[in-house]
């Protein structure tokens, strides 16, 4: 499966982008659509920009290796809503927090309700409830339940 244009716009919507480098709320070089990894070999860092154009091309890019995450780790069938929310997770988050999450677990179990509720446990960031955290993973549990 491959997130949809819907999974986009709401990953847009949550990550926000900014073409100048900063520090997330936990103090992690950040840039475009909640890019950390390296741009063009270079680590994001203080003064880095780049174009709507580069932010749009490591999004589709970066994009993959969720898409990719979630499917190798998802062992029942999903909606195209579910893999969307999964793979918004995914990329908040890291394919690392999700193959070791209770989420998932209900999710392979057959627990569909229950795996929407372990969304919402996903809120915090730096140890601190972070609001912006708690309004996306609300959002992903009502599009993974829809």
């Amino acid at each position: 499966m491959e997130i949809s244009n819907n999974g986009i716009n709401m990953l847009k919507g949550f990550e926000g982008c900014r073409l100048a480098a900063y520090q997330d709320s936990v103090g992690v070089w950040t840039i475009g659509y909640g890019w950390t990894q390296p741009v063009n070999g270079v680590p994001v860092g203080k003064g880095m920009t780049i174009t709507q154009e580069i932010a749009d091309s490591l999004l589709r890019s970066g994009l993959v290796q969720y898409e990719k995450g979630v499917t190798g780790l998802v062992k029942v069938t999903i909606n195209q809503n579910q893999f969307d929310a999964l793979v918004d997770f995914a990329y908040n988050l890291g394919v690392k927090a999700l193959e070791g999450s209770t989420l998932l677990k209900k999710l392979n179990a057959g627990d569909i309700k229950g795996a929407a509720d372990e969304f919402l446990r996903w809120n915090k960031s730096g140890g601190k409830v972070m609001p912006g955290l708690t309004n996306r993973r609300k959002a992903e549990r009502e599009v993974f339940l829809s």
